[in-house]
């Protein structure tokens, strides 16, 4: 096996392991804080709110800093630093004797990660320019699954082994990633630049700065547009239904739904990317996705729901890996790891004010607006990155081709 491909798999292992890690407490989140002495039921909403979203707050001020570290000092040490320093902080959520603690180590969590961004620029960084659209269609389905799944596998140990032990359980999986993180990734790394370079001489390498923006643009909006439904889905799926008796396991369905298709499609679409160009997967795959959310609001079923979601999972697994293919594609090495921490940092953006946003929009003009209005983002979107395609392109000479 080519050494990229193998550090490809173990890259996927740890940010199947992160995703999972940084999701699997969430269904169970404000019981624990319950638990920590907090019994005030709007007061746990508010706490539940605060600790989901600190993570993310913190990891996208801080992904910059890791991406250029990690540009100075190589990627697999921020590989190592991250799994490390996320495990031994989910450990010690298991000992959170308040709601304080707990939001106080979140915030740490954030702090620390960085794992996804370093995997993607090691993997971007070493896969051979014609392979680079599956191998991070590929490694985006590692995240995926552990975003899915995590959910799934923290609500059932919760029940089997109890609130706090979980956390240690996570810790142990993330301790996992770090030996195998250290014994199978290989790195030879050599720096480029051996000067430090400010903000303004990062982009003065960058050929056509002006893409790159539109993508963390892009990175963002894609990350509102799956998480805008987050916070009503449930009252949404309850209008659908007659009996509430799974109303649960339906909503859970609801959300999963899109990962799963992502799961299956990633791959296949990053060959198709390879063949056809990453910046007419992202178009269509934008615009195929502004096209499912509109009857999205006019469903009469859940299962309606379920099959429009399910294609929208499928126009979602062509986004972010042709995203990070397009940025691959267009920023040297010297300075991969910074830029796409930029980007971990705009979809982190995107984490927090997607639900944000769909719960405002719901409770001010109602639950069929939200799909509206992201459908009319993703529409804007998916034309101003073609309009800054066709901006910067050599009529020899596509801006995004291959060089």
């Amino acid at each position: 096996m080519p050494l990229w491909k193998r550090n490809l798999w173990v890259c996927w292992f740890g940010s199947f392991a992160t995703g999972a890690g940084l999701s699997l407490v969430l269904p169970f989140l404000p019981l624990y804080i319950e638990m920590l002495g907090v019994h005030n039921v709007a007061a746990v909403e508010q706490w539940s709110g605060l600790a989901f979203g600190a993570t993310f707050i913190t990891a996208a001020i801080f992904s910059p800093l890791w991406g250029k570290l990690a540009d100075r000092h190589g990627r697999k040490l921020m590989l190592l630093r991250a799994s490390i320093g996320m495990a031994v902080i989910m450990i010690l959520m298991g000992f959170a004797q308040n709601v304080y603690q707990l939001v106080g180590l979140r915030l740490l969590m954030g702090l620390v990660s960085g794992y996804i961004s370093a995997a993607t620029t090691l993997v971007a960084t070493q896969t051979p320019y014609e392979h680079s659209g599956w191998a991070l269609g590929t490694l985006s389905t590692g995240q995926v699954s552990g975003n899915l799944l995590g959910p799934l596998i923290g609500g059932w140990l919760s029940e089997v082994i109890g609130l706090r032990h979980v956390f240690f359980v996570t810790g142990g999986f993330l301790i996992l990633a770090f030996l195998v993180t250290y014994l199978l990734i290989k790195e030879d790394f050599r720096p480029e630049q051996k000067l430090e370079l400010g903000f303004k001489e990062v982009w003065s390498k960058i050929e056509n700065p002006k893409a790159v923006m539109a993508m963390f643009l892009t990175t963002m909006m894609i990350q509102v547009a799956i998480l805008t439904i987050e916070p009503i889905v449930t009252v949404y799926v309850k209008q659908l239904v007659q009996d509430v008796t799974h109303l649960a396991l339906i909503a859970g369905f609801v959300v999963s739904i899109p990962g799963l298709a992502n799961i299956f499609s990633a791959s296949r679409l990053g060959r198709i990317s390879d063949q056809k160009g990453p910046s007419k997967v992202l178009f269509f795959s934008l615009l195929l996705a502004a096209l499912v959310f509109v009857p999205q609001a006019y469903v009469q079923t859940p299962w309606q729901l379920m099959g429009l979601r399910f294609i929208l999972g499928i126009a979602m697994a062509g986004m972010l890996p042709a995203v990070n293919t397009l940025i691959r594609k267009s920023v040297p090495g010297s300075v991969s790891g910074r830029i796409f921490g930029y980007n971990q940092s705009a979809q982190y953006l995107g984490n927090v004010t997607g639900p944000l946003l769909g719960g405002q929009i719901a409770a001010y003009y109602g639950i069929r607006y939200v799909f509206l209005f992201t459908a009319a983002l993703l529409v804007i979107n998916a034309l101003w990155v073609r309009h800054i395609d066709k901006m910067t392109l050599d009529p020899q000479k596509h801006v995004f081709s291959t060089p």
